[in-house]
């Protein structure tokens, strides 16, 4: 397929997730942004395999048995999605020249969302909000479907230059409820601990614990949703930093689902981060919802050096599921994809 321009980040919405448990209005994105504007260029249905994939003026749209994906601009959801990208960062404050930051360059600290950990951004704008324009390239293979999508920051702070590239690829196996996703940064930049953030596996709305019921950090265990219900700091409680506490053995963030509507409890719906080293710190604290972002990298790196880090993302009966998947693919940090195959690895 041809590489197309998509006005605003493009959304992906999952459902058909679990025989047993009808979604309902638990619709999820990736690259999730809430504007709708719409998207250049369009072509007819296509057929991959066990895939059906159709594109037109304001989506794409994959549907398989087990997975219906939506890319679009413009979706809204119940939560603000899944795998979502902001800024090119680094340990440190800005307050000595965040008045000469453009855009939404600057990064407060000592407050109830950001918690007292100094960081400062080194590129931007948040690719969320701000990044207006991605290229994307969608593949079709025998039994996948993949969409791989870049951006050129154009921001940057004091004493920096703009244009580091991220690249996002997600692939969608036929007969999973679940996809791989790689997100990578090639600097243009220095850094003593460049680090990308990114919400995984996504924020949570709810009113006091209507739409789940327990969340699930592999490095700290089962907390129940009651812990939510007051807003507290991402350094507060729930907060995983590398080289403070103990690297975990794998890497898992998931939350248990509930229809709000009616009690019912669904699948839990995880991100893995499948090498445990490449995460650098992971929070997941209320906010008026649960918030929980990871940042991997922060290590040093040169002027056209790379980092990058790989996921699995979707929904799964038990944590003991979520376990083998993860073991399957325990270690990769990097994704390639042709026509022909794809495939996780170690960079």
């Amino acid at each position: 397929m041809e590489v197309r321009q998509f006005w605003f980040a493009f959304a992906v919405a999952l459902a058909k997730s679990v025989h047993m448990f009808k979604l309902g209005s638990f619709i999820v994105l990736v690259a999730a942004l809430l504007l709708s504007v719409p998207v250049r260029g369009a072509t007819a249905p296509a057929s991959a395999g066990p895939f059906q994939v159709v594109e037109n003026t304001n989506e794409i749209r994959i549907s398989s048995a087990q997975l219906d994906a939506v890319m679009q601009s413009g979706f809204h959801d119940a939560g603000f999605g899944l795998d979502i990208v902001d800024w090119i960062m680094e340990p440190g404050s800005d307050a000595e020249y965040r008045s000469q930051l453009q855009g939404d360059l600057p990064y407060d600290f000592n407050n109830l969302y950001h918690g007292k950990r100094p960081k400062r951004t080194i590129e931007g704008p948040q690719i969320c909000t701000q990044a207006k324009e991605l290229s994307a390239r969608l593949i079709q293979g025998r039994d996948f479907v993949a969409v791989q999508t870049s951006f050129k920051y154009r921001l940057a702070a004091p004493g920096k230059k703009p244009g580091s590239q991220w690249t996002q690829t997600i692939v969608f196996p036929a007969g999973k409820r679940y996809f791989v996703s790689s997100d990578s940064i090639t600097s243009v930049n220095s850094s003593e601990a460049m680090f990308l953030r990114l919400d995984m596996p996504g924020h949570i709305r709810h009113k006091q614990g209507d739409t789940f019921t327990e969340v699930y950090l592999s490095y700290v265990g089962h907390v129940p949703a009651s812990e939510f219900f007051v807003n507290f700091p991402p350094d507060g409680k729930f907060i995983y930093r590398r080289g403070t506490e103990e690297k975990p053995k794998r890497f898992i963030r998931a939350y248990h689902l509930r229809d709000a509507s009616t009690g019912q409890q669904g699948p839990w719906l995880a991100g893995m981060t499948l090498d445990p080293s490449m995460g650098s710190e992971a929070w997941c604290h209320q906010r008026d919802y649960v918030c929980m972002i990871e940042e991997f990298g922060g290590r040093p790196i040169q002027p056209g050096q790379s980092f990058s880090a790989a996921f699995i993302v979707g929904f799964f009966d038990s944590i003991g599921e979520m376990e083998r998947i993860y073991d399957r693919y325990a270690g990769a940090n990097a994704l390639y994809v042709d026509e022909n195959v794809w495939k996780l690895s170690t960079n």
